[in-house]
This record gives structure tokens, sequence and C-alpha cells, in this order.
């Protein structure tokens, strides 16, 4: 019943998750990912070894620049990433429930455990804790990964510690693990919490019970030891020096393998990434650490929250009731009073699980922490994801782990009063009594938290489509087809889609770069449209910061027929300025022109009347022009100097 009850749950996830990917679209960084994919090689180490906001992330940006110029701009495919990379970490993490709650020596798992890990695994696959960054592509693509990875190794790590693997398997569960421990690197540097994480699931395993101390040794005991006799006295001595010696020995090689893997990930993220540059302040980190928690784990244990507010373009920021906190914090103290009553050994699991929700937040919070820097950043939950495998951990060796005994209860009588025989069977029937109600009050809660859960997806869902960026972007695409003969100008993204912050990927030319269905970007063209803010092909115009005055001549008696310095009726700064400027050519050829301590632009002209639109770099008080072709001879109209800017802003 466990296989199909397991199914179900993670297919629902994943039809949960195919919803929200397929109601969503790209978001701010995804753009950023598109851009740098779309203006250089996705094989150079200048685009894979970029420090991005302080991550090192090449797996990450080889993903998105493959998919990038596999379907330029295409949701459907950063979506279906988004929804494998998740089926593979829930799988990753059932196993991992699987390995902690395994009672070893051929035992089968006693129904209360089956129904507390199916409750583990419900947990991780429905919190809310894993929303917000699941749906954003460049999160899910940091994130996931590293939910599989961490999930996977913990796992690995366990089956070492209780031993039982050959010499083969032994060396291909620390290969698969390292590699899978690099993998996870390099699509995000917090995997790095990974090698801490499974060193302490190995060593709470040990500690509650839920390894056998004697019977089958270790992979790595038998390969020390050169005979039988030694063996022997290796399993004595493990026994010995506790869960910490016993975690340490039985998987050495792992953790060798993974601590080499730690250090040299360590000195290669220092070098390439800027993640400690800015101004910091420890009082927000330490604000910023206690909001996630509060106003994040906590209402998240009991499925919440519920109202998810969203200040475009930031993304959706979750704001719990006073009441779903108090409620949250009341399910913790629940769980710790009765794990502590009826568990051995879980007061470890229980600290360890608290300090890593704690420890994990503060590096991303202290990179985050700044003057710029809202405390509500805390409450988009996307810094949380692992956070929540570390507490699906943490269930599972709660249910697994060995109940206390009745006998070690003290008689009520008094250290000498013997025990009646009705006395006993009393107090079996009101325990066995109180048991019950608390796993049906359990059972209640687990149900209300699944459903409160849902409702949070919901309300998120609803609040994250509250974006133009998918709606801009199809826009953009058909007006971009639709004037795929004429050549535009380069323009940025609206604030609402990608702010000048992320110069030069806010621009259309990085965006829509990998298009092939669309206007070429050039510097030059003879019809000016630019995209409004909803992207559609609007008629464009270039406002009158300088002016420049009609030639002398006329088409009749063009006086252009040499380099020539056309006044402006006012000097420019040094800038990316658009020069609109009417003609008339003899024939059609090409000239040059230019600003002071700019580069020379060159511009095709046609036989007649007609205006050209150029885009020079450079300052002065001159626009120059020069012919290139022989015999080619103008005559120039009224000019304006200045920006591009949708022509109804100008009025015309």
């Amino acid at each position: 019943m466990v296989v199909p009850a397991v199914i179900t749950l993670i297919v629902a996830q994943l039809i949960v998750r195919g919803w929200l990917v397929a109601t969503g679209n790209f978001y701010w960084d995804d753009l950023i990912l598109v851009g740098r994919a779309s203006t250089m090689s996705i094989w150079s180490w200048d685009y894979l070894g970029h420090s991005h906001d302080g991550h090192f992330m090449p797996a990450a940006f080889l993903v998105a620049g493959i998919t990038t110029v596999l379907a330029p701009l295409n949701w459907v495919a950063p979506a279906i990433t988004l929804v494998v990379l998740q089926g593979l970490a829930s799988v990753s993490v059932w196993r991992m429930i699987r390995v902690l709650t395994d009672p070893g020596e051929g035992r089968s798992r006693s129904a209360a455990v089956e129904i507390g890990s199916l409750g583990a695994l419900a947990f991780y696959l429905f919190t809310p804790l894993t929303v917000s960054s699941f749906v954003w592509w460049a999160a899910g693509l940091n994130t996931l990964p590293m939910q599989a990875a961490m999930a996977w190794i913990v796992a690995d790590a366990v089956l070492l510690v209780r031993g039982g693997a050959d010499l083969r398997g032994a060396r291909l569960i620390v290969l698969r693990s390292t590699v899978i421990f690099v993998l996870s690197l390099a699509f995000f540097e917090k995997s790095l919490f990974i090698l801490p994480a499974a060193f302490v699931a190995a060593v709470l395993v040990s500690r509650t019970g839920l390894v056998s101390r004697t019977g089958s040794r270790s992979a790595d005991v038998a390969i020390a030891d050169a005979d039988a006799d030694r063996a022997a006295a290796a399993d004595t001595v493990t026994v010995q020096m506790g869960a910490l010696g016993m975690a340490f020995v039985h998987a050495r090689r792992l953790w060798a393998a993974l601590s080499v893997v730690f250090v040299v990930w360590v000195l290669l993220f220092f070098a390439v990434s800027d993640a400690t540059a800015g101004q910091h302040s420890v009082s927000q980190t330490a604000q910023l650490v206690w909001r996630s928690i509060n106003r994040g784990v906590i209402p998240s244990l009991v499925g919440g929250p519920w109202d998810w507010e969203r200040w475009v373009p930031s993304p959706p920021m979750g704001f719990s009731e006073v009441w779903m906190v108090l409620l949250g914090w009341l399910v913790v103290a629940a769980v710790v009073i009765w794990a502590i009553r009826t568990r051995i050994g879980t007061v470890a699991v229980l600290v360890c699980a608290a300090l890593y929700v704690v420890v994990a937040q503060i590096p991303v919070m202290w990179n985050r922490s700044s003057a710029n820097t809202a405390l509500e950043l805390a409450q988009t939950l996307r810094y949380l994801p692992d956070s929540a495998v570390v507490l699906t951990a943490a269930l599972a060796l709660l249910v697994a782990a060995p109940r206390r005994s009745v006998s070690s209860d003290p008689p009520s009588g008094g250290r000498h009063a013997a025990p009646d025989a009705d006395d006993d069977g009393t107090a079996g029937s009101r325990r066995q009594t109180v048991g019950t109600a608390v796993g049906v009050l359990a059972a209640v809660t687990a149900v209300l938290a699944f459903a409160s859960s849902l409702i949070s997806t919901a309300s998120y869902q609803s609040s994250w489509t509250d974006d133009p960026t998918g709606a801009y972007l199809a826009n953009a695409k058909r007006a971009l087809a639709d004037n795929r003969d004429h050549t535009m100008f380069d323009q940025a993204l609206p604030f609402e889609i990608l702010l000048p912050v992320a110069y030069p990927y806010n621009q259309i030319s990085a965006t829509f770069g990998r298009v092939t269905d669309r206007s070429p970007f050039g510097e030059t063209t003879d019809r000016l449209f630019v995209l409004d803010d909803a992207g559609n092909l609007t008629p464009g115009a270039v406002t009158p910061r300088r002016t420049v005055e009609a030639g002398r001549g006329t088409c009749a008696r063009p006086e252009l027929t040499g380099p020539t310095s056309l006044r402006l009726d006012g000097p420019l700064i040094n800038w990316r300025w658009t020069i609109a400027l009417g003609y008339c050519a003899n024939i059609a050829g090409d000239v040059e022109m230019s600003l002071d301590g700019g580069h020379a632009v060159g511009v095709p002209v046609q036989a007649g009347l007609h205006v050209v639109y150029v885009q020079l770099g450079g300052h002065g008080t001159e626009l120059r022009i020069r012919p290139l072709t022989p015999g080619l001879a103008l005559h120039t109209g009224d000019g304006r100097v200045g920006e591009v800017v949708d022509a109804r802003l100008l009025g015309q």
C-alpha cells in the first residue's frame, strides 16, 4: 500500500507544480540568463564563470544557455526543466526517507513508521517553503538540484554508516555521491551545506539507535581490516567510540572525498564570486533571519501563509496572520514535547534541525543585507527550500526513533512500591487511549495542514501570475516578427519587466537576441518604431534636445558633396544620441556620420526625399557627415538630436 500512496503523492505534486509553471512565465533574473546566453558563447568561461549576484553557478548557466539556444523565449522549455528537476528531487527525498526509517537487520517498518514516512514526504511535496523557488526559473535551477543532491547524499552517507555494502558497492556509493556533490555545487554554491548536513544525519542515525552497532561491518571498516580477527576488533572499537566516531569511521572515505571537493569549491567560489562586495549589516542580517523563520518557516508548518502580496516588479511576499504564526509555534511545541516524551535520542535531532534552518539563512541574508534591502525580502521564502529537505529528514528520524520503554517510568507509589496488576492494566489502557487520541489529532492536523498548503499555493499562483512579463514578451515577439524587414534601434525593457541595474541585459537586443524571426537591431533605420510598455510596435519619435537647421541648398541643388559639419543649436554631453535628419539625395549610396569623441557610423541613403534615423555616441556641437559613394550629393533638412520615445508622448 505504501508504493501506490507514494506514487499518488508525487504525481499529485507534479500536477500542482505543472499547473504553477503552466500559468507562469519568465521573470527578472530569467531574462538576465537569457540575455547573457543571447550575447555570448554559452561554452565560454566568461559566460559559465560569471558571478551572478554573488552566485557561482556554471551548471545553471549552461542549462539556461542550452535552453535559450534551442528554444529562445519559449517558456515551455524552462517549465519542463523545472518539473523534471522537481520530480528528481521528490524521488530523491522519498529515497532518503526510506533509508532513514529502515530498521535494519531484515526487520520491516511498523505501520506507524510507514504512515509517518508518508506524512514526512507529504510535508516536503506540498509545503509552501519550496513553491517560490520552484516557479522562478533562475531560482529553481539553483535550489532544485541542491534539494535532490542533499537528499541523495544523506541517504548514501547513512547506507555507508549502517554497513553491509561490499567493497565495490562502497566505492560506487562514494563515487556517485562525490559526482552528485560536484554537480550540485555547479548549480548552487549553497550546496556546500550538504556535507555537514549529511555528516550530522549519519551521526543522528547512529545516536538514535537506527544503526545496528553489532553485526555487519561497513565496507570502509572491512577495507581497513587485514584479516577476520582485526575486523572483529575494529567492530568492537567502533561500538565503543560512540555515534560520532561510528559515523566518521564507517563513511570516512566519503567524508574525505566530499571534504576535498568542499575545500576546492570554497577557494574557487571566493576567487570568482563578488558575494562579499558592498556594505552589509549584522543587525539587518539578524532581522532578516528571524523574519524568515517567524514569518516563513513557522507558518509553513501549518500550510501558511495564505496571503501573498506582490509589489511589481518584486516577487510575491507572504503575510501570515498572527493566529497562523501562533498556531505554527504551537505545532513546534507539540512536536518537541511528543518527541522528547515518546522517543529516544530525539533532542539532538530537534536541535540540529533548528540549527540548520537558522545557520543556513545567515550567509544569504548577509549577502542581501544593505541599506536598500527591505525586511519583506525574507518573506518571499525563496531561500528556504533546502530547509524543507532538512525538516523532512528530521521528521523521518523522529517517527523512526525507538520508542521509550514503558518500564522506564518510575512506579507511582515511590521507589520501593510494588506494582499492582490492575493498576498496570489501567495505566496501559490509559496510555493506549492517549496514544490513539494523539494519533488522531496528529492525523487531523496533517490533513488540515495539507489543505492549508494547497490554499497557500493557489494564493501564491494568483499573485505570481500578476506580472506583465509574459504578455510583454508574447506581444514583442509578434511585433518584431511583423517588422522583420526593417531595422530597429535597441531599447530598454520596461521597468516593470527588468530595471536598468541589469544593463546591458535589460536591452531588447539581449532579450530577443536568439529569436530568429524578428527585426534586425542596428544603428540606423529609415522607419522609426519602438516597443511600448505592453510590447506592441508603435511609431517612435526623437525628442528635440538639440536641433539641426536645414541646409542652404535644395533637392535640385544639393549643398553637401563632401565632408561637412552641421551646427547644432547647443552642446551635447557625452552620451548615446539618436539623430533624426531629413535629406534629399541625388542617388542612392552611403554616407558616414559621427559626433566628437564617438565612432563613425555608415548610413545608407536612398535617392529622393527621405528621413534617416541614426544612433551615435559622443558629444560636441557639430554633426559631421561625409559622403562615401562617389557622385553622391545631399540636401539636408531640419533635424533633431535626442532620445527615442513613443511618438504619442510628443503628440505625434
